[in-house]
C-alpha cells in the first residue's frame, strides 16, 4: 500500500511538472504584431505594445509584410494585432471581415485623412524664400492637366511625376486607378518609391528645395506635423466607384475620393476570444491627431526609434494612455516605464 501511495505522489508530482511546464510554453508564446513600414504605423504599434507587455504581462513580437500579406495574415490567425488598420480599403480585409475571420476595433485617430498634396508654395509662393507660386489656380484634381510641366518628370520630361505609395501598399492600387480614372495617366508618370521612408525622403527633398511636387499622402504623419500642405481636391465619394479603385485589374476605374478614413485596431477573430481584456483597452485606444503628428515629426527629424518615440510619447502624455486602461493596469505601465 505504501508503495502504490509512493507511486501515486510520484506521478503526480511528475504531471504536476508536465502541465507546469507546458503552462510556461504557453504562457511564452507571443502576441505577433504586424510590422508596419510607415511612422504612425510603427509608433501606434509599439504604444500598443508597451501595454500589453508591462500592463498585462504577456510577451509580442512583430512580424513584417506588406498590407495585402499581413491582412492575410491576421484572417488566417497567423498574427494577431494590425496597430494602424485602414479597415476597410482592401479586398483582403473586407472579405475576412465578412468570413467573420476579423474584427476592427475602436476609432483610434479621428481625424485623419488621405489624398493627394502639393506644398502649399506651389500654389501660394513664399515670398520669405524667393518662391513665386508656380500653380496658382490648381485646387482640385481636375487641374493638374494644365499643370504637367510644373511637376516635371526628370526621367520623361513630356510628362508630370506623380509619387504614388509603395507597391505592395493598398493605396498604391487606388491611386494607380485614380491616375487612369481622372485622365491622366498619359499626361503623369506613376512613380512608386521602394518603402515609405523612400517616399518620405523624396517629399521631404523637394520640399526643403523648394521644388514643387505632386503625391500621396495621408494623416497621421510626420510631413503634416512639419509643412504646410495642400490637399487636392477630389470627386465625392462614390461607393460602387471605390471598388473599381480598389481592384487593380478593373479597366474602367471610376472618379472618387477614397473611402472617408477610419483608423482602427484590427485583430483575429481567435485573438479577440482569446484576450478579452486587451481588446476592451483597444476598443477604447484614441490618439488625439496634433500630439501624434508633432510626435511623429519629432521621431523623424531625431531617427528615434519607433520603440523609443512610443516610450517618450508615453511620458509626454499620460493622460492619453492612461484613460484607455483600468487603473491597475495603467499602474503596471507608468511603474515600468
Amino acid at each position: 500500500m505504501n508503495g502504490f501511495r509512493r507511486l501515486l505522489a510520484a506521478s503526480v508530482a511528475t504531471f504536476g511538472l508536465l502541465t507546469s511546464a507546458q503552462t510556461v510554453i504557453a504562457a511564452e508564446t507571443p502576441i505577433h504584431f504586424a510590422d508596419l513600414n510607415w511612422e504612425s504605423g510603427s509608433l501606434i504599434t509599439d504604444v500598443l505594445r508597451i501595454i500589453v507587455e508591462k500592463g498585462y504581462g504577456l510577451p509580442t513580437d512583430t512580424l513584417p509584410g506588406t498590407t495585402i500579406t499581413l491582412e492575410t495574415a491576421l484572417a488566417n490567425n497567423d498574427i494577431q494585432v494590425i496597430g494602424e488598420e485602414w479597415a476597410g480599403r482592401s479586398p483582403v480585409w473586407v472579405k475576412a471581415e465578412a468570413e467573420g475571420k476579423v474584427v476592427s476595433l475602436g476609432d483610434t485617430v479621428k481625424g485623419a485623412t488621405e489624398g493627394w498634396w502639393v506644398p502649399e508654395y506651389v500654389i501660394k509662393g513664399d515670398p520669405a524664400k524667393g518662391i513665386k507660386p508656380l500653380a496658382p489656380d490648381l485646387r482640385s484634381v481636375s487641374d493638374l492637366k494644365k499643370y504637367k510641366d510644373v511637376f516635371k518628370d526628370p526621367e520623361n520630361p513630356s510628362k508630370g511625376r506623380f509619387l504614388n505609395s509603395p507597391i505592395g501598399w493598398t493605396s498604391e492600387v487606388v491611386n494607380k486607378q485614380k491616375l487612369t480614372a481622372y485622365g491622366l495617366q498619359d499626361d503623369f508618370t506613376n512613380f512608386r518609391s521602394g518603402s515609405g521612408a523612400a517616399l518620405d525622403a523624396e517629399i521631404s527633398s523637394s520640399i526643403r528645395r523648394g521644388k514643387p511636387v505632386l503625391f500621396y499622402y495621408w494623416s497621421p504623419t510626420p510631413l503634416l506635423g512639419k509643412f504646410k500642405l495642400v490637399q487636392l481636391e477630389e470627386p465625392p465619394f462614390d461607393a460602387e466607384a471605390w471598388k473599381t479603385l480598389t481592384d487593380a485589374d478593373n479597366p474602367n476605374p471610376k472618379p472618387t475620393r477614397s473611402l472617408a478614413s477610419k483608423l482602427s485596431i484590427g485583430v483575429s477573430t481567435p485573438f479577440q476570444k482569446q484576450y478579452p481584456q486587451i481588446t476592451a483597452f483597444f476598443s477604447k485606444v484614441d490618439f488625439p491627431i496634433e500630439p501624434l503628428n508633432k510626435a511623429l515629426a519629432e521621431m523623424s527629424e531625431k531617427h528615434t526609434a519607433p520603440r523609443d518615440a512610443a516610450v517618450a510619447f508615453m511620458k509626454a502624455h499620460p493622460d492619453v494612455w492612461q484613460a484607455w486602461l483600468p487603473k491597475d493596469v495603467a499602474d503596471k505601465v507608468s511603474a515600468n516605464l
